[in-house]
């Protein structure tokens, strides 16, 4: 039988059995006022942190199982997006109450993923109210190997690995299953509730790559991100986006195209890179075990432009997920 820990300290106590892995580098974890860590010499390290709320970020009822891969899986996606390797995670957990089951189930989807790149757990909080979960990431990267926003160029061929518009097309479901077809709604959630962050991809996107984003609010979004940090304007060829068997079996052109461009919560990397040399980097991402898409091109002018099979420009209500819109 499941007994809730009678406090704070039981409910860390709880979530670093559950997710301990050993690491030389982690000098000292969980249990003391700050871990203590060693950067590795000769690297850089990389932080990053992300927030997730219930009700915002993912539904209310969505597992705890669930929310424990997804919390660390969008920053895993970050860490890719600049080609770095992860290495350490802190937690903040904000519970509405000090609930053991819910909290072994969160623990294990964390570690399920941590296990994977022998990421170790090395801090956190853990605090009473709405349920949000806050996970900072910090990873290694080479002096000068990063790849960031700000190098596109025209002329550059852009890029999405894996498919698009799953996650937007997964959560659709949640509440219109009956636009799915057979099994299609399922596939399409497993996709919004556990992305898959596409680390060796953004390792191989170092020294090839002019610029990187991941897709979390939208692929529209996100390369306007690109755009704008790089003064580059881009155009998008609707026909090349590449979409999984599953959205292709549950919905019409018009709704994949709302997803695949809008949508967001897909965690795949958006990148431009010059086309010659393209093909070779195209081969090795697809013997990663993802491979890339080319989607459309970068300009001299401004901003985001959707074209359709006859090249003319598509008007979009809006380009992507905004928190304070």
């Amino acid at each position: 039988m499941n007994v809730d820990p009678p406090n704070e300290f039981g409910l860390i106590d709880l979530i670093r059995e559950r997710c301990t892995i050993e690491r030389e580098d982690v000098k000292l974890g969980i249990g003391d006022d700050a871990a203590l860590l060693a950067v590795p010499s000769g690297q850089w390290l990389a932080v990053s942190t992300d927030t997730l709320v219930a009700g915002v970020h993912f539904p209310e009822h969505t597992s705890a199982g669930d929310i424990g891969w997804k919390a660390l899986a969008v920053n895993l996606s970050d860490l890719a997006a600049m080609g770095a390797t992860p290495a350490w995670a802190t937690l903040a957990l904000t519970l509405p109450r000090a609930d053991a089951a819910w909290a072994t189930a969160f623990a294990d989807g964390f570690a399920a993923l941590a296990r994977e790149f022998k990421l170790a757990l090395v801090g956190g909080d853990t605090t009473r109210g709405p349920l949000t979960i806050t996970v900072t990431v910090h990873g290694f990267i080479p002096p000068g190997a990063a790849v960031f926003r700000r190098g596109a160029r025209p002329g550059d061929g852009i890029y999405v690995t894996g498919t698009l518009g799953d996650a937007a097309a997964g959560l659709f479901c949640l509440g219109e299953r009956a636009h799915a077809a057979g099994g299609a709604a399922e596939r399409l959630i497993e996709r919004l509730n556990r992305p898959t962050p596409r680390v060796a991809q953004g390792l191989l996107l170092r020294g090839r790559a002019n610029a990187c984003i991941d897709v979390s609010d939208g692929l529209v979004a996100d390369l306007g991100h690109i755009c704008a940090a790089s003064s580059v304007g881009a155009q998008i060829e609707l026909a090349s986006l590449p979409a999984s068997s599953a959205l292709l079996a549950a919905f019409d052109i018009s709704m994949r195209a709302r997803f695949q461009l809008q949508g967001g919560d897909d965690y795949e990397l958006c990148f431009t890179a010059p086309e010659d040399g393209a093909s070779m980097l195209l081969e090795d991402l697809a013997r990663s075990g993802c491979g890339a898409t080319r989607i459309g091109r970068l300009t001299a002018g401004t901003g985001v432009c959707v074209l359709d099979a006859s090249g003319r420009q598509i008007e979009l209500e809006r380009g992507g997920w905004e928190h304070f819109a």
